[in-house]
């Protein structure tokens, strides 16, 4: 099972789980965990590989890296801690993981917050997943991660949340970085589904105004999506609750109450 953490609230039943992205791991979002405790109650979790979710204690299929093998990793927990019904909150990959759990088991979803989502991968960033393709088994995978962090994070204010990654992606070891990495082979199938299809579950999309990559996108999505909103944060990049926390905790915890 992932390795996990609750903070309980004294007296609200209100659920919140927080899901990072590749790379990362359930530190992330220390700048959110204070303020929303105060409100929620609160779960954080390690996907596998990731932070001290050790893979030899998935219980199933702990070497097939799928998105709903990964998903399914996620609601164990829930499971496991009688959780019936949670607001999710992701960054960046965690926000597919959210989309493809509330595909999968919309009782069990009561809002999704997509922090710096990915919901489409545009020309650049498919040249940049062949070209890791290519290269993940021969070259060093934190030049890789580092390439694409900068790629994707490449202004001055964005450098605090590509250390905060390096620092957690040194974490994992060349075997499991390649297992995630062949994700990319299904992603622009199932991403062209979660646009096509509207999932009418109360959704904030929370981007930042310089996430060039995967921002236009979500523009055009909040438009045919019937209950769906976007928050672009100025002055901003990808990692949105990182740069930008208070901002990110005001509008997200404004936007949980109101469900």
């Amino acid at each position: 099972m992932l390795h996990h953490a609750t903070y309980l609230h004294p007296t609200n039943t209100e659920w919140v789980t927080f899901v990072h992205g590749a790379g990362g791991s359930s530190t992330i979002w220390f700048k959110q965990l204070r303020q929303f405790s105060r409100n929620f109650n609160v779960l954080v979790l390690d996907l596998r590989g990731h932070g001290e979710s050790k893979v030899e204690n998935m219980l199933d299929n702990p070497d097939k890296y799928t998105f709903d093998n990964i998903t399914k990793d996620i609601y164990e927990v829930l499971d496991h801690l009688k959780i019936q019904k949670s607001h999710f909150i992701g960054i960046s990959l965690g926000t597919i993981l959210i989309r493809n759990l509330a595909e999968k088991h919309p009782d069990r979803v009561k809002s999704m917050i997509m922090g710096g989502a990915i919901m489409k991968m545009n020309f650049r960033s498919q040249v940049l997943m062949k070209l890791g393709n290519w290269f993940k088994s021969v070259i060093p995978y934190m030049y890789l991660y580092k390439l694409f962090a900068f790629i994707i994070m490449p202004r001055k204010n964005h450098k605090k949340s590509r250390i905060l990654f390096a620092r957690e992606a040194k974490k994992l070891y060349q075997k499991e970085f390649i297992k995630w990495f062949r994700l990319t082979s299904e992603i622009n199938p199932l991403l062209r589904f979660f646009r096509a299809k509207d999932i009418k579950i109360p959704t904030l999309y929370i981007m930042g105004e310089q996430d060039y990559l995967f921002l236009p996108i979500i523009e055009k999505i909040v438009k045919s999506h019937t209950k769906s909103s976007l928050q672009v944060i100025p002055d901003c990049g990808h990692v949105v609750n990182v740069e930008e926390p208070e901002f990110f905790n005001t509008r997200v915890i404004d936007f949980i109450k109101k469900q």
